[in-house]
């Protein structure tokens, strides 16, 4: 710690929302921190020094001269050993007694768990005899960030993918970046930011403080191309990676990059059935149009019959020909259909009762709940 300078003092505001009901009271609590610089509000620094947290070592030669002094440092780790002298490195000639020499070593750790520095130093005394001893330091080394995801596989294909950050360094960070990279079958969209404009829903100060959780959203569209085939699309797993980028109070970088995140898959089964068109709002008693897709994901032409079923309570019934044949479709194929309800009682309803019959095989698959709609009475407003 002699060997290295001191460091500024660092600053944690408390950011809250001026319309917060505490918001008042944060900021008085900001402004008596002791830590807080003078005449900056949000500055991640204050005016007080602070020991440092990382380490030096030395030997102080008090009564001879010390001649030809050579150094050298290593770092292992749980699977190699790293140099970190230079190579090349020339001995420094003399060291007159009550004299140091100073030396700051700069390594970007990548790898976490027990590390050891072990630093070793040579010279010659005035007889010249030849001296050395070592010094060993151990340290572990943490991860500075948690991240955790979670995926929400919607009906549209679409994938969105939450990413919760959490801060696990003893002091702030601001947040420079936090991307994802989409796997070359999807396309990414942020869903970070108010409206799709600038900045982001976190304030106007960056600031992640230690032991604090910050969630990240995203969307994730197939490319078009991989429609072309239904059994193509089933099997991508591989969504992309985050690549996150922060810096600390004193301006030192860090980047976070994960391995390619995968998600489940989601099962199919023989037959898929989206709502590809659905109104928000329907009148009560008028008729409504709503426009399912019909995908064969088994491995073999399917031969189709279409029952349209109405459940007793339902706000909706069908109108149309039931057990209607809808022809032969072949694997991986799609079918628009078009259908007819009549809204019966207000509120929000949901859309069921829709089975579809293989002739082939005598097996029918039920769809209950594949949409909702609100029912207006428009004599009540």
């Amino acid at each position: 710690m002699r060997l290295t300078k001191p460091t500024l003092m660092p600053f944690q505001p408390i950011v809250a929302d001026s319309r917060d009901l505490c918001g008042d009271l944060l900021q008085q609590m900001n402004n008596q921190d002791m830590a807080r610089p003078r005449g900056l509000d949000c500055f991640p620094l204050g005016d007080l020094l602070t020991l440092p947290q990382n380490f030096g070592f030395g030997k102080m030669v008090d009564d001879f001269q010390a001649d030809e002094i050579e150094h050298e440092s290593n770092l292992q780790t749980g699977s190699q050993r790293i140099s970190l002298t230079s190579v090349g490195q020339q001995p420094i000639p003399e060291l007159l007694p009550d004299h140091s020499i100073d030396d700051v070593i700069h390594h970007e750790v990548k790898e976490l768990g027990t590390h050891i520095l072990v630093c070793a130093v040579s010279y010659a005394q005035a007889s010249g005899e030849r001296m050395q001893f070592r010094k060993f330091f151990k340290f572990q080394v943490l991860k500075p960030l948690d991240v955790k995801t979670k995926f929400y596989n919607a009906e549209s294909d679409e994938v969105f993918l939450e990413a919760q950050i959490q801060n696990i360094t003893p002091g702030p960070i601001y947040m420079e970046r936090v991307s994802l990279e989409p796997s070359s079958q999807y396309t990414a969209r942020e869903l970070n930011s108010p409206d799709g404009k600038e900045g982001h829903l976190f304030g106007a100060v960056d600031y992640l403080s230690a032991n604090d959780t910050r969630q990240y959203l995203y969307c994730l569209t197939p490319r078009p191309e991989l429609y072309a085939e239904t059994k193509v699309l089933k099997g991508v797993t591989n969504i992309g990676k985050l690549d996150i980028v922060w810096k600390t109070n004193m301006g030192e970088k860090g980047r976070l990059q994960t391995s390619q995140l995968q998600r489940v898959a989601p099962g199919y089964g023989d037959i898929r059935l989206t709502v590809e068109s659905v109104p928000d709002t329907v009148t009560l008693e008028t008729t409504f149009n709503v426009v399912c897709r019909i995908t064969n994901c088994c491995e073999r032409t399917m031969d189709l019959t279409l029952v349209l079923h109405n459940m007793p309570l339902l706000g909706v019934m069908w109108c149309g020909v039931s057990g209607r044949q809808l022809g032969k479709l072949p694997q991986n194929e799609s079918m628009d259909l078009p259908l007819t309800l009549l809204a019966v009682t207000p509120g929000l309803q949901t859309i069921s009762g829709l089975r579809l019959t293989d002739n082939f095989l005598k097996r029918t698959y039920e769809h209950d709940e594949i949409a909702q709609v609100f029912v207006i009475d428009e004599d009540t407003f």
